[in-house]
């Protein structure tokens, strides 16, 4: 069980980085502050808002590639080789990267355009979906190449929004946060 868990955490680890550099990044590289939706509305409302840009993608991509190539590196040790799920060996970094980054941004850009056409101002909390989109998007892309086990994507829909909901909480209770959830 305990290197279930190490495995998953391990394979994750670039789509958590992914999905937190939009927010590293958000006051530099000021010509990349480009809306994804280019002011774009359906049913008169924003179809994802000023908070997903390029520069989030852009900056959320090469990170979970920079990632993976350090897995992929990093997988020539045994050690590394019995916390992957993945023989990195087997697979095109760059590719396994990009879906990465790609699929947890795609994930969280379409739960903002749910969020927006129901009325969810950013960064209000959306239960349980802030929790699963990054889930879910990074699953399906990183599915198109590699097929994780069916028992880690049960484990990681059930896992993430409790990890999610902790990480939260620990950060509201430290003060780093202003919003429990």
């Amino acid at each position: 069980m305990w290197l279930f868990l190490v495995k998953a955490i391990y394979l994750f680890i670039p789509a958590a980085l992914a999905n937190m550099m939009p927010v590293v990044v958000r006051k530099h590289f000021k010509f990349l502050e480009v809306s994804v939706d280019f002011g774009a509305k359906f049913r008169g409302k924003r179809v994802f808002g000023d908070h997903k840009t390029l520069r989030g993608f852009v900056f959320g991509i090469l990170t979970a590639i920079i990632i993976v190539g350090l897995q992929t590196y990093l997988h020539r040790f045994e050690f590394f080789q019995k916390i992957s799920f993945i023989n990195y060996s087997e697979y095109n970094f760059l590719l396994l990267g990009f879906l990465i980054g790609f699929g947890v941004l795609f994930g969280d850009a379409v739960e903002s355009f749910f969020k927006r056409q129901r009325g969810i101002a950013p960064g209000k909390s959306w239960m349980p979906w802030d929790q699963l989109d990054l889930v879910i998007g990074g699953i399906a892309f990183i599915s198109l190449y590699w097929m994780p086990p069916w028992e880690l994507i049960v484990f990681t829909i059930i896992a993430a929004p409790l990890l999610h909901i902790g990480i939260n909480l620990a950060g509201y209770y430290l003060g780093i946060k202003k919003n429990k959830l």
